[in-house]
Parts: C-alpha cells; structure tokens; sequence
C-alpha cells in the first residue's frame, strides 16, 4: 500500500455550476469538521457535496479521500505538486481544509503554478495562517445563513454569504461561476451574496 507521500493529487473536471473549472477536491463525508457542521443550523445543514457524495457522486469518494490523506498528512513533495494548465482553478469544489497542512499544501500549489489564479472557500479561519501566495484569493464562505457579513474577515480576500431570501444585494444569481468569475479574481466585489435553496 502507497503512504501518503507517494501518491499523485487527483483532479476533477466540475460539472453543473462549476462547469469550465478543474478543481482539486477532498471528501467531505470524512471530515470531521463538515460532519460536525452538517448536523447545525448553518448551510453546512444543508450541504450539497454530502448529500451528493453519499448518492449520486458516491463513486468520486475513493479519489477525493486520497486527496484527503496527501494533502492532510505531510508537506507534499516536490514530485507531488501538480502542473496546473488553468487561467482559474478552484480548491474545493468539494471539501474543506482538513488541518493546517493541508492549507499549507494549497499554497504550495498555488506557489509551484504562477500563472493560474487559484480560489479557496473556507469557513476555517484558524487554519489560514502565514504568507498568502500572490495567486491565491481566499473567500471566507461565511456559514451563518441570512446574516450577510459586509467585510472580509482579515487576511482575506472576499466575503461569500448565503441567503434564503431574496436580497438587493444579490450578486450571485445562478450562472455558471466561468462565465461570471467574480469570485475569481481580485478585482471586483468583495462580498458575494447567492440565494440559496435550502435542502431539508
């Protein structure tokens, strides 16, 4: 059996709204701090990736565990950084950090490819520490629905809110994020509202 540190990052071409974006993916329905969160109020509730991957998108839970596991438990190596050939890509179409290694390894890959403008949703502020690569915007994806938060929090670069019911302020109405990119790059709004249809 192949230890962490000598298997490949798989990536994923997105489908649906994400359609257009690779993305580096990790499996939601074993972090632990997705499993917490799905049982809350917050959107996490409501989460479309475990609902998808514990039904139609069952079969991606093998390649996203093993991004799990590479990108949580050691510094990748300098053989591991993917090549990245995207003007966008996004971390985590799927998933959320894990721990601070994982965060770490993000950078590492946003670091070994320059030229692509990588995007990360978060709700896990403690583990965003350090030097932020210059490719790489960080969006708090705020998990509180209906309270829309105005600023970023600090060290990041953009605000995503969800909301139940129809806003003003909407800027995130449902087409394809490639033919919108608002979220991808620097320029532009820092906070993003999308209305949301909450899963019950």
């Amino acid at each position: 059996m192949l230890i962490a540190t000598d298997r490949q990052i798989k990536l994923s071409t997105m489908t649906g709204k994400l359609t257009g974006f690779k993305a580096i993916n990790t499996n939601t329905v074993t972090n632990e701090f997705c499993q917490k969160m799905n049982k809350t109020e917050s959107i996490c509730g409501s989460c479309y990736s475990m609902a998808m991957l514990q039904g139609s998108r069952k079969n991606c839970q093998p390649a996203w565990q093993n991004n799990s596991e590479v990108l949580s438990q050691a510094p990748l190596s300098a053989r591991q950084l993917p090549v990245i050939n995207e003007r966008y890509f996004r971390f985590h179409g799927h998933g959320e950090l894990i721990n601070a290694t994982h965060y770490q390894n993000l950078c590492s890959i946003a670091e070994h490819n320059p030229a692509t403008t990588f995007a990360l949703w978060t709700k896990r502020r403690n583990l965003v520490k350090g030097n932020k690569p210059a490719n790489l915007i960080l969006i708090y994806s705020n998990p509180t629905i209906d309270r829309v938060m105005n600023n970023p929090p600090k060290g990041f670069d953009k605000v995503f809110n969800n909301v139940a019911s129809p806003r003003t302020n909407e800027n995130c109405t449902g087409q394809k994020c490639a033919d919108c990119l608002e979220c991808y790059r620097f320029e532009g709004s820092s906070v993003i509202v999308e209305r949301v249809k909450i899963r019950h």
